[in-house]
């Protein structure tokens, strides 16, 4: 019998643009040709999830319960209907924080570049995002249909899908029999295994100050990690640094958290949860977070002042 030689394990590492932004996949396998086909499936998953879900296809199912929204119920797959369902559970959770009607809310105010001087008032704003409600998703069980109830009322998954896409990826690559990797959706990523030498995967977090500069570090296996930060997109306006981030019950941008990096088992969850802590503020987000299992939180607020949950430590 002829005896091989088995390679030594490496990181086989593919970088591209899905769902609008960048993704990385990194798998650790001794077989690199086999590695960049577990990849191919992966990616083919994501753009699956891509074409479900976004709001610039018409045939999309996000557009179609978009387009009749106020007018008819519609039947959707099982697979969107259970994200559908989650999505309401982390809203009903955050009281409203995450909302995946989001997309209803009038953008004219919210270009976030330079020419951008001033502020809406307070009532101009709350009428901006008055039809955001997620209690107005209407789910139907039996019939697996999904309505919106009122006209011009949007869903959108920009809170959740890189998330979920993420998760996803990874199941397909597990299920392919990659025992180690990462698969990281523009910050939002998972992990599990370890890396080609045996030691845990390590992650940085992102600086608020300088994006590609880590603020510290998280050795980590079989979690997944997601941030959100005003460092992305902004505006200053009289001395004030407002967030991107748009509160749904007052219409306006937040201040006072520069970034949130939310440690759970499941990307879908930690992408979710990031956003409505910002909205909810340090200490209301991080007792929120301190009172959910396996979840653990770190907010970097406007004075660079690290705080987190109980159960995280920092190196």
């Amino acid at each position: 019998m002829q005896c091989i030689d088995k390679q030594a394990e490496q990181l086989v590492k593919r970088v591209l643009r899905l769902m609008g932004n960048r993704f990385e996949i990194s798998v650790v396998a001794d077989n690199e040709a086999w590695a960049n086909s577990c990849i191919d499936k992966a990616i083919l998953e994501i753009s699956r999830i891509e074409k479900l879900l976004t709001t610039f296809s018409e045939d999309s199912v996000t557009n179609a319960i978009n387009r009749q929204a106020g007018i008819a119920p519609v039947k959707v797959e099982k697979e969107v209907f259970q994200l559908i369902q989650r999505s309401l559970r982390i809203s009903t959770l955050t009281q409203g924080a995450f909302d995946i009607t989001y997309g209803s809310m009038d953008k004219r105010f919210w270009n976030f570049d330079p020419q951008m001087k001033s502020l809406p008032d307070a009532a101009t704003a709350k009428k901006m995002v008055h039809l955001i409600n997620y209690r107005n998703v209407l789910l139907n069980v039996r019939n697996s249909t999904v309505m919106l109830k009122e006209k011009g009322m949007r869903i959108g998954f920009g809170g959740i899908g890189k998330g979920y896409a993420a998760e996803a990826a990874k199941q397909v690559l597990k299920e392919a029999g990659i025992k180690s990797g990462i698969v990281n959706a523009a910050g939002d990523l998972t992990v599990w295994g370890m890396q080609p030498d045996g030691n845990p995967w390590t992650i940085g977090i992102a600086n608020p100050e300088t994006a590609n500069q880590p603020f510290s570090y998280l050795t980590l296996s079989d979690i997944a990690v997601a941030t959100s930060g005003n460092y992305e997109k902004h505006v200053w306006i009289d001395g004030i640094k407002y967030s991107h981030t748009i509160n749904p019950k007052t219409g306006l941008p937040i201040t006072g958290i520069k970034s949130v990096t939310v440690i759970s088992p499941n990307a879908e969850i930690s992408d979710a949860l990031t956003t409505p802590v910002m909205v909810m503020g340090t200490k209301v987000g991080l007792s929120l977070m301190n009172q959910l299992q396996h979840v653990g939180c770190i907010i970097i607020d406007d004075n660079n002042v690290m705080h987190t949950t109980n159960n995280i430590s920092i190196t």
